[in-house]
């Protein structure tokens, strides 16, 4: 599904989401040739996922690089108009996952779990310094096999691993992060298979 189409079908969970999908849609508006490249500087569009075990007890996280903290998996759009699909390609590589089931609502309707915009601060990325940005993100939730093999991506994260939902609090040490994961982990605990 095309990614304005399917913020657009998108009823926000909460006020924070509501804000968020209005400043996305604004941004989409001002930067229409380039909101899904990080050719722009100010922000673009980013697609990440929670992916639980069967039981709902474990989320499967990446040891993040960058941020030295557990984390979620996700992306850039890199020109790609369904974040679902950046979701899923970038859930796969990052942890070696082979089969994600995505969760939530029926694909007529859109899969999207969450909206919000993430400030990434400025930091050295293969040699490079970034400055500072926004993140447009959608958020999906997927299911996935704890018996499948799991492997590093060595560019981005140096572990993976299915940690209890009880320790992310321990885990993650990215505060602002912390409301965003809890807020999936409630959302995919609604969810039956």
């Amino acid at each position: 599904m095309h990614y304005i189409e399917e913020l657009k079908q998108y009823h926000p969970g909460n006020e924070q989401e509501a804000a968020d999908k209005e400043t996305i849609l604004a941004y989409i508006e001002t930067f229409p040739d380039t909101i899904l490249t990080r050719e722009n500087r100010f922000a673009h569009m980013t697609g990440s996922s929670m992916i639980f075990n069967r039981e709902r007890d474990k989320v499967l996280m990446v040891y993040h690089n960058i941020y030295r903290s557990w984390s979620w998996t996700g992306g850039h759009a890199d020109g790609e108009e369904d974040m679902l699909f950046v979701a899923r390609k970038e859930a796969k590589e990052e942890t070696g996952v082979k089969t994600l089931k995505v969760l939530g609502k029926n694909a007529d309707d859109g899969f999207l779990s969450a909206v919000d915009v993430l400030p990434v601060w400025g930091h050295v990325k293969r040699g490079q310094y970034i400055t500072s940005h926004l993140h447009l993100n959608f958020s999906y939730l997927f299911e996935a096999e704890e018996k499948d093999i799991l492997r590093i991506k060595e560019d981005e994260n140096s572990q993976v691993a299915w940690l209890p939902v009880s320790e992310l609090k321990t885990k993650v040490t990215e505060p602002d992060m912390i409301p965003v994961y809890e807020k999936l982990i409630r959302l995919g605990r609604e969810i039956i298979g």
